[in-house]
């Protein structure tokens, strides 16, 4: 009987199989309640700087008008899916070398009402920086859906212009605003 309690017992280091599962269960768990919140966080910084980016296209626009005192164009255009934007004098057409593009996972959303021409939506101010034309909005969307917007508003004829971001109740038939 001495001999049984001699016996040495073989330790091992590690995990066992059963706790290997459990800790992997929960990662996987804890992934799947992760990635809808960070999905949102990542369109919602793309929004973001797309937003920004359109911004800064008008108010340059704006500001060469002013600087040359000729009327120059904000237009922007979605070819493939992908909006893309080009500054330049009103009346001329850009080059294809001129166009800039936004983050391609950024579309432009059904709300957007600036004015078109053929497939180009534009903004036109003149040599004080005043809209020459219709007001209007650019709003942008994810790709992916959601309800996340980001827009920028040219909200006086005055040339003022200003951005919005979605809202839960409309406003003159516009969740961004």
């Amino acid at each position: 009987m001495s001999h049984w309690y001699a016996v040495k017992r073989l330790h091992t280091a590690g995990f066992t199989l059963l706790e290997t599962l459990i800790i992997v269960a929960i990662m996987g768990i804890l992934f799947a309640l992760m990635v809808p919140g960070w999905t949102s966080f990542t369109t919602a910084q793309r929004l973001n700087g797309g937003q920004e980016q359109v911004l800064l296209v008008m108010q340059d626009a704006q500001s060469r008008a002013k600087q040359s005192r000729v009327i120059w164009q904000a237009s922007f255009q979605n070819p493939d899916g992908v909006v893309q934007w080009a500054i330049h004098p009103a009346g001329t057409t850009p080059a294809t070398s001129l166009w800039s593009s936004l983050d391609a996972a950024i579309q432009m959303d059904a709300e957007t009402t600036l004015q078109q021409s053929g497939l180009v939506r534009r903004v036109q101010f003149d040599h004080e920086g005043h809209v020459n034309g219709q007001l209007g909005r650019l709003t942008l969307s994810g790709k992916i859906g959601g309800k996340l917007k980001r827009c920028v508003i040219v909200s006086t004829l005055l040339g003022v212009i200003r951005t919005g971001r979605e809202r839960t109740a409309m406003q003159d038939g516009k969740y961004c605003y």
